[in-house]
């Protein structure tokens, strides 16, 4: 995964740091939105982040 790629150009919030913002407890779209702002202008972006921060916790919460 591209850590770099821009998922919100609104915010310009990368992959990375919706990442960033789950390994640092944000578990829920919600959370990563209050963290890094993405999806909160425009909101084209939101089934992508969603789809992130599902990933990313899945990941974090597997041992």
């Amino acid at each position: 995964m591209n850590l770099e790629k821009v998922v919100c150009n609104c915010m310009n919030v990368t992959s990375g740091r919706i990442k960033e913002a789950v390994d640092s407890g944000a578990s829920t779209l919600e959370e990563v939105q209050e963290a890094t702002g993405a999806g909160t202008v425009c909101g084209a972006c939101l089934e992508d982040v969603q789809r992130l921060v599902d990933y990313f916790v899945e990941q974090r919460d597997t041992p």
